[in-house]
């Protein structure tokens, strides 16, 4: 874990800025570049993204956000979280709601289908919000300021790439309680560099954001080992395949989901500074 060394080392370096965003922005630069050169994300961007992915990439955030969102309710008056909790301008759990309801049905809650590396995700976000909430601020500053930064764009290629008609089905995508994402981005880098943190404390959720890029990326990492047992056995598979749910249980469709995970951190959370 070479990466995870050299963070921890940028996290106490001494030529960060002095702002709480300025000094996340330094010490996750190297994860940033990284993620943001990886093929997945070259591909969405592409518009290369299928009808089973959407839905696997919507599974995904569903899972991601219900702990990330519930683990905020449940400390919304903790010192560090409380300048950064909009849940009216922010949140995404009833907006990923609806989005499943509409591609799967009022029965979807029985056909959510995620990865491990989904669940890791989401134990994550569980076990800090009881044990350091503080720790849920750069998770929060990740995943919502990106998704606030590339929704638009997203949204639109998404559409495009689905070839929907309508704007139906991406209401993700939309922040109808802010009407300027750059002027509420500051407000939201403002409120964060005010949390009041000792030293330790800065020091710890300095590296727990980059954690955060990193877990994403050796997400990535798992999933392109996968490919080529994938592509190798995806023809041999297609002719036997069985229907479970939301997808047929072959390797590539296995991949397909763990894909849209990958899409989901990489392409859209990406895009916070």
């Amino acid at each position: 874990m070479e990466t995870m060394k050299s963070a921890r080392k940028n996290v106490t370096a001494g030529d960060m800025g002095r702002d709480l965003s300025e000094q996340l922005k330094a010490v996750t630069q190297h994860s940033h570049v990284r993620a943001e050169n990886t093929q997945l994300m070259l591909s969405y961007q592409k518009g290369q993204i299928t009808l089973p992915q959407y839905k696997a990439l919507l599974c995904s955030l569903y899972m991601i956000y219900k702990a990330l969102e519930e683990e905020m309710d449940r400390n919304s008056s903790h010192p560090a979280v409380a300048p950064i909790y909009f849940p009216q301008e922010l949140a995404r759990l009833e907006t990923l709601e609806k989005d499943l309801e509409h591609f799967f049905g009022s029965d979807w809650r029985k056909k959510v289908v995620v990865p491990a590396a989904t669940l890791r995700y989401e134990q994550r976000l569980r076990k800090i919000g009881e044990e350091s909430p503080e720790l849920l601020l750069p998770h929060a500053y990740t995943r919502y300021l990106g998704d606030l930064s590339g929704g638009q764009v997203l949204g639109k290629i998404t559409q495009k790439s689905l070839g929907l008609s309508t704007t139906d089905g991406l209401s993700f995508f939309s922040f109808p309680g802010v009407s300027s994402p750059h002027r509420f981005k500051q407000l939201y880098r403002s409120r964060m560099n005010s949390v009041e943190l000792t030293a330790d404390e800065r020091a710890a959720l300095l590296e727990e954001g980059v954690a955060a890029f990193e877990f994403n990326i050796q997400v990535f990492d798992d999933l392109q080992k996968m490919l080529s047992v994938s592509t190798e056995t995806a023809d041999q598979s297609e002719g036997n395949v069985v229907k479970t749910g939301l997808f047929p249980s072959t390797p590539i469709m296995q991949f397909t989901v763990g894909l849209c995970v990958a899409l989901t951190t990489i392409g859209m959370g990406i895009y916070t500074f």
